[in-house]
């Protein structure tokens, strides 16, 4: 009988393994500023203190469905920031710069994975320029949030960071919640593709308590990851199973179960998805909705999310990338710039007369 080594039984379906600059060397390429770093802190201490309400503001996460074109994010990322000085007495703008986009089955998976549109996959480029567009939208002074995809990731880019979401499709993983146990950023967890909102508050329960598991160092070692626990945990609706969870009695239904839950009431409503049934022109219509609901009393109600670009729609991605159309997002379709000015501007101005 032949021998068997681990060579015929290890990796058989793996390609190749191409190296990865560490974290520490990313870093040490593209240096946290301290502009940027004045920014990341602005930002997270101002979400820290509208969840624990010691800000009454709310939050907008707002900004392209994800990053494709670093020149059109940044045009985009200048034009959030004068608004922001527009509306910061009630508003806090984060954009929302999202690099890693989840798929059903096949589909181009992300700026950092795919930078070139193209198949050719160079992780290690579309990392650095991820980093890099992160550094120009923070030293604009705006706080930045993302989905927090592959636990890798906020290794080489958290210290940018002011918000994370943790997905529909992953907010149920193990893997997910114990990550978000040791970010540094508050955490939004969006209920299940279902709608089921308790996958939500068991995340948030879960990635409060200290966790271990196998992650990377600085250094690029694969290391026991330790955490404390992240208490800034808070519930995204984004609907489900076609269906919105937005309206008065979803938030009502929510904030019970977070009570049973002993958790604070911290609901953020993203306002696309199943909220707008994916027909972005009905976002105008949720925002209005949960504004109301504040202005009429709501406590809960802490933040809302936007799928925003500088031009409404979507686009495939053609095989010659020079057609593509400016500022117009190659994954889910978007509002307008025009449109999302006008949102927030009225948002502003309603929560100004809130009893």
């Amino acid at each position: 009988m032949t021998a068997t080594s681990s060579l015929d039984l290890e990796n058989i379906n793996i390609s190749s393994f191409d190296a990865m600059p560490t974290p520490e060397e990313l870093h040490a390429r593209l240096p946290l500023t301290d502009l940027a770093a004045a920014s990341v802190m602005r930002g997270r201490e101002a979400l820290r203190n509208i969840l624990e309400r010691s800000d009454p503001r709310m939050f907008v996460v707002v900004g392209p469905c994800s990053i494709h074109d670093p020149v059109a994010g940044l045009d985009y990322a200048r034009r959030l920031k004068a608004l922001q000085d527009e509306v910061a007495d009630t508003l806090l703008l984060v954009m929302r710069v999202y690099f890693e986009k989840p798929r059903t089955t096949t589909g181009w998976k992300g700026y950092i994975n795919d930078p070139d549109m193209d198949d050719s996959f160079h992780v290690d480029q579309g990392m650095k320029k991820a980093r890099q567009f992160l550094l120009d939208v923070c030293e604009l002074g705006l706080p930045t949030g993302t989905e927090a995809l592959d636990p890798i990731s906020p290794q080489y880019l958290g210290d940018l960071i002011a918000w994370t979401a943790i997905g529909a499709r992953t907010t149920e993983s193990q893997t997910h919640r114990e990550m978000s146990s040791g970010l540094s950023t508050p955490v939004g967890f969006k209920n299940g593709t279902d709608g089921d909102i308790s996958i939500a508050i068991n995340a948030i329960l879960s990635a409060s308590r200290s966790h271990s598991f196998l992650g990377i160092n600085g250094q690029g070692r694969v290391a026991i990851v330790r955490t404390h626990g992240n208490r800034h945990g808070h519930v995204v609706l984004r609907g489900g199973d076609g269906r919105p969870n937005y309206d008065t009695v979803s938030v009502a239904m929510a904030e019970q179960a977070l009570s049973k839950a002993d958790l604070p009431a911290n609901i953020v409503v993203d306002c696309s998805h199943a909220n707008s049934y994916k027909k972005p022109a009905l976002q105008p219509l949720v925002m209005a909705d949960v504004m109301q609901q504040v202005r009429n009393g709501s406590k809960s109600l802490v933040g809302v999310m936007i799928e925003s670009n500088i031009v409404a729609g979507n686009q495939p991605i053609p095989d010659d990338l020079s057609q593509l159309k400016y500022g117009c997002s190659v994954t889910d379709a978007c509002i307008d710039w025009e449109t999302t000015e006008k949102m927030i501007r009225e948002a502003a101005a309603l929560l100004r007369q809130r009893t």
